[in-house]
Order: C-alpha cells, then structure tokens, then sequence
C-alpha cells in the first residue's frame, strides 16, 4: 500500500493525520483479516476518507451515524471479500432523561457532561436535543461506561438509557431559499446573507475561526465561494450555494442560497 500517493492530495496536518489513522486502519483490517472502526468523522473527515479508501481496491467500508443524514460517522473498514457480509453497528444511542428542567440546555451542555466524564470528542457522534433531555449516538465500546458514570448535565442528574437508534427523535430539517444579490462572491458577504448578519459581524466570525467552508476552518473574509460550496457554523445550521446566476445590469452577482436549519 503505497502511503504517500494515498496521502499526496491532503493540505496541512490536520488532514494527514486523519488521513494517516485511515491508511493504518485499511492495512491493519487486511492484515488482521476483520472489521476495524475509525473514530467518528466530521463532514471533512468522510470526505477525506472517501478519497483514500476510495482509492484501496482491496478494502470497502460502510458508514454509522444513527440515522440517514447524521453529520458525525464511523466507518467500518474491512477487507473487499467481506463486502456482503453483516457486521455489528460500532455505534451506540443514547437517551439522556433530566429529572429537572434545564432552562437553555443545549447540545453544548450536552457534550460538556459526556466530555466531563473523562471521553475524547471523537467517540460522540452527533446529539440530539429532546424534550426531555436529550439523546447521543456514541461509539459502541463507551456505551455501557456512560451508562455508569453520566451522572448529571451541568447541576441536573440524569438517566441515561441505551436506546434502538430507531428511536432516535430526529428533527425536521427545515430549508430556506434565499435569492438576492452581493457585490462579489467574498466569503464574508455570501455568510452575511445566508446567516442573516451584517457583514462586519460575519468577518468577526471568519477571523474568530469560527466558520467553515467545505468544511475546513477559513480565517481569511475574503476567499472566495463558489457553486455548490457549504458554508456552516456550530449551532447555526448550514448554508449551501446552491446556484450562481449571473450579474445583474448593476454588476451585481445573483445567487440562490439553501439554509439548512
């Protein structure tokens, strides 16, 4: 398995090392002959995967994240012989029952308590706010340790129940068409009108690393967006570019946007 050509095409650190642990996992589920789970992966990661996996002829591998359109996944890598067969999730559902109410509590409280428990973010997929509580998809092999030691969310005990993933009380995602126009296709005036700021506030949020492009972190308000890219930002959903239209007689860009929320 020829490492560098499979790692040629990843831009900076971060993407080598998910890509590096991918490769490491694709060679040692062909040595060792047996599925191997990677941690789960954020958009950017699955995309980075599908590069490289895509590209080892000799492994496959499918995809958990507790429901069709979860954000977080695990891949499942095993040899390309095995494609057909049935494997155990490497995933786990949660349900996380509050015996008080939390005015305010939110997937950030959420995540604080299962990371408070001692866990690394990369074994929590995607959570989900309920109104009771709330609900998690984790990795299979720390479910029964959140069983025992996710005691509270902040101040507020919890009950923490082991759940079918069909049970999982997924939100509605609800779309916004925007069509409008901007002077240019700028990363701060394309954020400002899919998320509904000014654009001086959206430059603050650039500069703070607090946006992504495809999925990466830009910190520059004036790189450019074009067709088909997804800008997001935690908590606020995500905005898509779904078409560039053309220049208006004023010279002006004319754009459909698509906000996820």
């Amino acid at each position: 398995m020829d490492r560098e050509r499979l790692l040629l095409h990843l831009q900076g650190a971060e993407e080598r090392a998910i890509g590096a642990r991918l490769v490491d996992l694709a060679e040692r589920a062909l040595r060792d002959d047996r599925p191997l789970a990677s941690d789960f992966l954020d958009p950017l990661g699955q995309k980075i995967a599908q590069s490289i996996l895509g590209s080892i002829p000799e492994v496959s591998y499918r995809a958990y994240g507790g429901y069709p359109k979860a954000e977080r996944r695990r891949l499942l890598i095993f040899p390309e012989y095995d494609s057909h067969e049935e494997f155990d999730e490497p995933i786990a559902a949660l349900d996380l029952t509050l015996e008080s109410k939390f005015d305010g509590a939110g997937h950030r409280d959420c995540l604080g308590a299962i990371l408070g428990t001692g866990l690394e973010r990369d074994k929590v997929g995607d959570i989900i706010v309920t109104s009771r509580g709330f609900q998690a998809v984790v990795a299979v092999e720390v479910a029964d340790f959140l069983l025992t030691h996710l005691t509270h969310v902040g101040k507020i005990p919890v009950t923490v129940e082991r759940i079918d993933p069909e049970r999982l009380e997924v939100p509605p995602e609800r779309v916004k068409e925007i069509r409008a126009t901007v002077a240019s296709l700028r990363l701060d005036a394309v954020a400002s009108l899919g998320f509904g700021v000014s654009r001086t506030r959206m430059a603050r949020e650039i500069k703070g690393e607090r946006v992504k492009l495809n999925w990466k972190t830009v910190r520059d308000p004036a790189h450019s967006v074009a067709q088909g890219d997804t800008l997001s930002i935690r908590g606020r959903g995500r905005v898509v570019v779904e078409e560039v239209q053309g220049t208006t007689r004023k010279g002006r860009i004319s754009l459909l946007l698509k906000r996820y929320v």
